[in-house]
C-alpha cells in the first residue's frame, strides 16, 4: 500500500477534529480531561499537519511539531478501518523520514498510559523516556 503524507487544507479540520475527538474522549474521561474543540482547531492552525492517503483514500492525519532537537508527533489518527494494516508503522517512519531531512536526531510523542498504540511505537523503536498520571513520553532516535 503507497502511504502518502499531503499538507492538510482548511477541508481537512472538521474530519481531524471529529477523528481526534472520537479516539481521544474516552482516555480524556478517563483521566478527568476535558475535550475543547476550540484547543484542537487553534493548535491545528500553528502546527504542521498532514492527512495520511494510499491510493486515493484520506485515512486520518499527523500533527508536527520541531524544536531544534526533535520533531513531535502531536497526534496521529487513522479511520478504525485504516488499523491493523502497518499503515501506523509506516506513518511513523514517514515522520523519521521527515525529522532526518531536517537533521533532527529524534521523534518524540507522548501517549496516553493505557491507549494501546503505545504497543505500535514500541514496535517502530520508540523508547519510554518518562512519564507522569496520565501520559508516557516516548522518543525514537531517527535511524540513519
Amino acid at each position: 500500500m503507497d502511504i502518502r503524507l499531503v499538507p492538510a487544507t482548511a477541508s481537512d479540520l472538521a474530519p481531524a477534529r471529529a477523528l481526534a475527538r472520537r479516539g481521544m474522549l474516552p482516555y480524556y474521561m478517563a483521566y478527568d480531561l476535558v475535550w475543547l474543540d476550540q484547543a484542537f482547531d487553534e493548535t491545528w492552525q500553528w502546527r504542521e499537519q498532514r492527512v495520511i492517503f494510499d491510493d486515493s483514500r484520506w485515512l486520518g492525519f499527523i500533527s508536527l511539531s520541531a524544536d531544534r532537537r526533535a520533531l513531535y508527533v502531536r497526534e496521529l489518527h487513522l479511520l478504525e478501518s485504516a488499523r491493523g494494516q502497518g499503515i501506523g508503522a509506516q506513518v511513523l517512519k514517514l515522520a523519521a523520514d521527515i525529522a532526518r531531512e531536517r537533521r533532527l536526531p529524534l521523534v518524540r510523542l507522548t501517549v496516553f498510559k493505557s491507549n494501546r498504540a503505545r504497543r505500535l511505537y514500541e514496535r517502530v523503536g520508540f523508547a519510554k523516556v518518562g512519564e507522569d498520571d496520565c501520559f508516557y513520553r516516548m522518543e525514537w532516535r531517527t535511524p540513519a
